[in-house]
């Protein structure tokens, strides 16, 4: 297991925290850092956690109220003068509500602004289908220039923030509403467009990103007890995909499954799909919601509930590694 990632994944005191709380902090550093980093957010401060820099900040922080579209095109004009602008709101409404003004005023020319989207998945829980953004990957990852993150907890989050305030290109980042176990440590390597081996193996590769490594890690150690010797690689940047080290995984083990909170279609599942198909076709199985919406239910019985957790992930590797 890489030696800088907590010890014992198992331990059922493992410490946990919002990832969007990671996020707010290293919004807050990455303000510190550079003058030029300012945000706005569409009337969702304290969800987002946008609130630390807000406080810090108040002449570099803009509240747009309920507006998406406008947030994010005045995100445009500020990067236009030189800004480094993050705008915040729930991914059901960025960039569930605003992809157009995204796609066109942001992609097409190019302005590296940093859109925010929180509370994305099933895991949000309670709000129901209306708020589990499912296809924000799938919506972001098909924009030109646009770069797509999902950390595996809130320290993954401070990282990929302040590598955001330097990246020249526009950005998303996902972010979940619960509480998430905390895996990796201060030390633990971030860079955009990097994937990592979170656990080694030959027989069978767990690819995951976002909220659903910790899943794939447990059900590896889980897998291990089995005689199953699996690699959990973890893919924070879904665009650009680090094609080397996932081909790298594959090429020993033949067999791959993948893991995500939101839509296998055109997501993590889809990219890796397409990669493989192209350059290494092997056999997949691709975890995640499958064309369908979420339900009102708590996180965990939603998770449960879709199939998405270790003991389903353990289930998927001994039915792939059975396969003939």
């Amino acid at each position: 297991m890489n030696l800088y990632l907590v010890k014992d994944i198992l331990d059922k005191e493992i410490a946990q925290e919002p990832i969007r709380k990671g996020f707010g902090k290293g919004l807050l550093e990455a303000g510190k850092i550079d003058e030029n980093v300012v945000a706005a957010c569409a009337d969702l401060t304290d969800s987002t956690q946008m609130s630390l820099f807000a406080e810090a900040f108040p002449e570099r922080f803009i509240e747009i109220g309920v507006a998406e579209q406008n947030l994010v095109t005045t995100g445009s004009g500020m990067a236009a003068m030189g800004k480094i602008p993050f705008v915040s709101s729930y991914a059901a409404f960025s960039p569930g509500r605003n992809w157009e003004q995204i796609r066109t005023t942001i992609c097409l020319n190019d302005r590296p602004v940093k859109i925010v989207g929180s509370h994305a998945g099933v895991s949000v829980g309670p709000d129901g289908a209306t708020h589990q953004m499912l296809e924000d990957i799938t919506l972001m990852r098909v924009l030109p220039n646009m770069v797509v993150i999902a950390p595996c907890d809130s320290l993954e989050a401070a990282r990929a923030t302040l590598a955001m305030a330097k990246d020249k290109r526009p950005n998303y980042l996902r972010l979940a509403r619960e509480k998430t176990p905390i895996i990796t440590t201060e030390d633990t390597p971030f860079e955009i467009g990097k994937a990592y081996v979170y656990a080694e193996g030959d027989d069978l590769t767990l690819i995951s990103t976002g909220t659903m490594t910790y899943h794939a890690m447990v059900a590896a150690e889980k897998l291990y007890k089995d005689g199953i010797d699996a690699e959990v690689v973890h893919v924070p940047t879904i665009k650009p995909l680090d094609t080397r080290t996932i081909i790298d995984s594959v090429r020993k083990s033949k067999k791959v499954i993948t893991i995500e909170e939101g839509q296998i279609a055109g997501g993590l599942g889809g990219a890796v799909a397409e990669l493989l198909s192209e350059k290494y076709p092997v056999k997949i199985k691709r975890l995640g919601m499958k064309d369908r919406f979420g339900e009102s239910g708590k996180p965990d019985e939603l998770l449960e509930h879709f199939g998405l957790t270790a003991k389903h992930i353990q289930f998927a590797a001994h039915k792939i590694m059975d396969e003939k």
